[in-house]
């Protein structure tokens, strides 16, 4: 990697994912996930805690003045009833650190409960599309750097992410702030190649991406935006912040996240990563208004609606046709 004003945040960062990526692969593929229900019943597992241990670890370690925004807490661990998930995950992170005891993990997991903006903080998903890594599917480790409300560094690595190109499985995506976006195989990061998004001009030729859950975004409002773009190919779905992935490096050209119920709102780790990542790989990142994403209001795009990702090119286009069908 390349000197630059966030050399030293870049190493740890990836460093940080590679190693929680190599903690969910192993419980995804023992198929034993010990999954909980949070109190919005969506479901989060050992590898969610894992994987929110390790990195919120890593990164405490490198930059203990940074506060962390990740999306788990330590709370249900810590019920009586839980003990035995409890351990199973004091376990799984002791693969990577030998010597981590059970109150060393819950604290890693609670570096991550910041909830409020700071003029420098990081933001975690652990395992963004939990029900894709559940369905052995994609899944996500998703951690950002925010300086001053904006994006400055991403890692985002997608463990069960295939390209047509390669029998490699597994790939992570990286950015800093005006030095491009690469993607390397998970299995060799130092390996990076620069992506870009696909030059796409013609609505009609467009690609959509979008979740599989069509709890996530609204999948009917959708195909008439697909419509509006005479867009007739059907839309690629996966799970997680791999949609960003997938759209980055030029495999489709637009993504939506369209709200489904009235005054849901979004949260920063679900969006701070790949949206850096996009941007720079040559692609565009607004809400469904076209208002840029607003991460100074610590864990919620509170200022915002939604999500459009699109390759750049075309991203004129798709506002308008969301704003035409939303009218």
């Amino acid at each position: 990697m390349a000197d630059s004003q966030y050399t030293q945040e870049l190493r740890v960062a990836v460093h940080a994912v590679v190693e929680a990526s190599k903690i969910c692969r192993h419980i995804q593929s023992t198929e034993d996930f010990a999954e909980l229900s949070k109190n919005d019943r969506s479901p989060v597992t050992v590898a969610d805690f894992g994987s929110q241990a390790v990195v919120c670890k890593a990164i405490s370690e490198a930059f203990p003045d940074d506060p962390m925004i990740a999306e788990e807490d330590s709370a249900a661990l810590r019920l009586p009833d839980q003990v035995s998930v409890l351990n199973r995950v004091v376990k799984e992170v002791a693969t990577l650190v030998p010597d981590a005891t059970q109150e060393q993990v819950l604290s890693w997991i609670d570096q991550g409960i910041s909830r409020d903006p700071a003029p420098r903080t990081w933001t975690l998903d652990p395992i963004d599309g939990t029900k894709g890594f559940l369905r052995n599917e994609q899944y996500a480790i998703a951690l950002a750097l925010l300086v001053d409300g904006q994006v400055k560094v991403a890692a985002l690595a997608c463990p069960n992410l295939g390209t047509i190109e390669s029998d490699e499985i597994g790939y992570l995506f990286t950015a800093v702030r005006g030095e491009g976006a690469y993607v390397s195989p998970l299995s060799d990061p130092i390996d990076r190649t620069r992506i870009t998004t696909s030059g796409c001009i013609i609505g009609r030729d467009a690609r959509f991406c979008e979740s599989v859950e069509s709890g996530h975004s609204d999948h009917s409002w959708s195909s008439e935006i697909a419509h509006e773009l005479g867009i007739t190919r059907d839309s690629v779905r996966l799970d997680s912040q791999a949609k960003y992935a997938v759209v980055a490096r030029g495999e489709a050209e637009i993504y939506l996240r369209l709200p489904t119920k009235p005054g849901y709102v979004e949260k920063i780790w679900d969006h701070a990563a790949g949206s850096l990542v996009i941007e720079e790989a040559g692609g565009t990142v607004t809400d469904i208004h076209g208002h840029p994403l607003d991460f100074s209001r610590g864990a919620l795009l509170s200022e915002n609606q939604g999500i459009i990702a699109t390759n750049g090119a075309l991203h004129s286009a798709v506002t308008s046709a969301v704003k035409k069908v939303e009218t």
